[in-house]
């Protein structure tokens, strides 16, 4: 039986006014958080139709229920993300055209690449996200919570649930595929169209979105996973001491960690279930399970601090470690 849970939540973007810089102190940060949503749609859409594709294919039937729930998990994310493009798309119309483009660029990969390559991208990728989104979680209070909650909210929910989900895409690929050196050789074409895809939202966002409403931060956005694009965000931050960086008070150790840990989870036999993971989703379940509305505003359902000086006991330990 799945160890995942499916939770619908109604994030509150209906509203004309959801900013695009969401986190006018970090607008690195809330650009980095922006292109996830740019992103999210396209590859979850990769996703839930490459596992659909290979659940005949998958033998173990408790296997057959993760990959299942796995699906429902980011279908839900698909749907939170569009009602975020939405809000920017009402102020920004023209963000529309980057959305269908990227859309496009993923429904490329559908139509040309065997299911092998797809269910390999999937797991290239979703290793990365525990070790990543773990800094995000673990300084919420820098992150997040000074931020727009309505959008913050959203972020947090997403990224708490691929700790949850960390292990399906491997397991699925595995199931299906099991070889280490063909998903090896598959990085350099999941980089080479990610940066195909950084390149539509930044340029996209310099486009559409002018100058005084966010735009100006669209340099923040990489051009690609190069040293180049680097070096241009670290100059914006050099000129504009005015914000934060990105990762302002974030202690080096955790970077170095995340490092780290984006570099091993390409290494083969790694499994993401066996990441550290971060306090704050134990809490996050737990408060989930106590009130769901608070999922969509947590900083303001009587979660934040109240729920930080909870001590979590050995059930929340449990929840978040168990295998999913």
């Amino acid at each position: 039986m799945s160890d995942l849970k499916v939770r619908r939540v109604r994030f509150d973007l209906a509203g004309d006014d959801i900013p695009f810089n969401w986190h006018p102190q970090r607008p690195a940060f809330a650009m980095q958080c922006n292109v996830v949503s740019f992103f999210a749609p396209g590859f979850e859409k990769l996703i839930v139709a490459s596992t659909r594709e290979a659940l005949p294919l998958i033998r173990d039937p408790e296997m057959v229920d993760e990959a299942t729930d796995y699906i429902k998990q980011e279908g839900q994310h698909t749907a939170a993300h569009l009602a975020h493009l939405r809000a920017l798309i009402r102020r920004w119309p023209g963000l529309k055209e980057t959305m269908d483009e990227v859309t496009a660029s993923y429904d490329r990969l559908l139509e040309t690449k065997p299911l092998a390559w797809r269910l390999a991208y999937a797991a290239v990728v979703e290793a990365t996200f525990t070790p990543y989104f773990r800094v995000f979680l673990d300084h919420d209070d820098k992150l997040f919570e000074p931020g727009d909650e309505r959008v913050s909210s959203l972020f947090i929910w997403h990224f708490v649930e691929e700790m949850e989900h960390r292990s399906s895409a491997l397991n699925v690929y595995d199931a299906v595929h099991d070889s280490y050196l063909y998903r090896l050789r598959t990085i350099a074409g999941v980089v080479k169209h990610m940066n195909e895809v950084l390149r539509i939202v930044g340029e996209g966002f310099r486009a559409h979105v002018p100058v005084g409403e966010g735009g100006e931060f669209a340099e923040l956005i990489p051009a690609g996973v190069t040293l180049r694009s680097i070096a241009a965000v670290r100059r914006f931050n050099r000129t504009h001491d005015e914000y934060d960086t990105t990762y302002a008070d974030v202690p080096l150790r955790d970077m170095i960690e995340m490092v780290v840990g984006l570099v091993r989870s390409q290494a083969p036999n790694h499994d993401p279930f066996y990441e550290r993971l971060p306090a704050f989703a134990a809490r996050w379940y737990r408060r989930y399970d106590e009130d769901p509305r608070a999922a969509a505003r947590w900083y303001s359902i009587g979660v934040g601090e109240i729920a930080k000086r909870v001590p979590h006991d050995s059930s929340d330990a449990e929840r978040v470690t168990s295998k999913a």
